[in-house]
């Protein structure tokens, strides 16, 4: 089950009248192997990040590894958003409407040091928000010209030769209830039943989950003849950081411990046996390979396990901060404004319910 997309409903028309099966999902074509080959996209580069983010996220919460983190919480209402859940990372608008000890984000000392970051220094992000030096930012919503950083870290999973299934969506209503319902019913609350024949404006059973669902047709998947991830860490990208008056001594290793905590993020998220992608999409490793690429494209093989690329990461931030540049590893709670934690506590209430990817 690759992610869906929205299809056109003029495209949803045309493939009803013509009883074609709807392909919500996204078809490329690529060079594999020096071939030309179709693939289906299954994992899109934002989210295996995310992927990345959260298993950084577990190995923090569980001790495996000491991170900078701000924290929002919203304790009644079970609300925990950290730096690696903000969307824009340190340009977000969670912090940006947020407090720090009951000063607005932006005000308080360590929102004016974030925005100090610049092509020419990072060091500010290297400190606080490390995770947006790897993952990529940029400010968008602020006034002004803000740097953008690209991400250094990328990888993407696609299936190779699909074949498009189809299958048919329906509910079965174990009493067999018929009939309607008025026209301002809601599942939540009371409503009219109308039996069949009454002559009064109703809706659907279905509307509030009562009744049979005739099965009707949906996207169905693909079979693929294998899946395959891409991802690479760019030693280019890592290159053009600048870390302001710091020693190139100092700058190397910041780079390199910047490496060091992107591989561990990709291993602890694709480095074990299998992976959940969704619902529909439980993978099982076949083989893999981890090099370096090196001039001519050729590959040295790297042979590092989970645990020895978190000690590498933990030795090179240590040497980075003996040698000038520093990464914190405490968490800064930070709280919602009063206008955003109403919109939370609005989107808690009345948020449709989630149909999944």
């Amino acid at each position: 089950m690759p992610p869906t997309l929205p299809v056109p409903d003029d495209v949803k028309r045309a493939a009803q009248r013509d009883g074609r099966s709807l392909r919500p999902y996204l078809f490329e074509e690529r060079l594999i192997d020096g071939e030309r080959r179709d693939t289906v996209v299954l994992d899109q580069v934002p989210s295996q990040a995310n992927r990345v983010e959260e298993a950084l996220l577990a190995a923090r919460d569980t001790g495996r590894l000491d991170l900078p983190m701000f924290e929002l919480l919203m304790k009644d209402e079970g609300i925990r958003l950290t730096s690696l859940d903000f969307p824009h990372r340190y340009a977000d608008a969670y912090l940006r409407d947020s407090e720090v000890a009951g000063v607005r984000f932006d005000s308080s000392e360590v929102g004016q040091a974030l925005r100090l970051a610049s092509v020419n220094d990072v060091r500010p992000l290297y400190r606080r928000e490390p995770y947006s030096l790897i993952f990529g930012a940029w400010d968008s919503h602020r006034k002004g010209r803000w740097p953008k950083f690209a991400r250094l870290y990328s990888s993407m999973m696609f299936g190779t030769e699909w074949l498009t299934g189809e299958r048919r969506a329906g509910r079965f209503d174990p009493m067999n209830i018929t009939g309607a319902i008025d026209d301002k019913a809601k599942a939540e609350g009371n409503w009219r039943f109308l039996p069949e024949g009454t002559k009064a404006k109703g809706g659907k059973l279905s509307e509030i989950g009562h009744g049979h669902i005739a099965p009707n047709a949906s996207h169905g998947g693909v079979t693929v003849r294998e899946v395959r991830r891409q991802g690479w860490i760019s030693c280019a990208g890592l290159e053009r950081l600048r870390f302001g008056d710091a020693s190139p001594e100092a700058a190397t290793l910041a780079r390199a411990t910047l490496a060091a905590l992107a591989l561990a993020g990709d291993r602890l998220a694709f480095g074990r046996p299998s992976l959940w992608l969704r619902s529909g999409c439980d993978l099982t490793k076949v083989s893999e390979t981890l090099f370096f690429e090196v001039v001519g494209g050729a590959q040295e093989p790297i042979e590092a396990s989970s645990a020895e690329i978190l000690a590498a990461f933990v030795e090179l931030r240590d040497r980075a901060a003996s040698a000038g540049i520093v990464m914190e590893a405490d968490v800064i709670e930070v709280a919602p404004t009063k206008q955003l934690a109403e919109a939370i506590r609005f989107a808690l209430r009345s948020a449709a319910p989630d149909a999944g990817e």
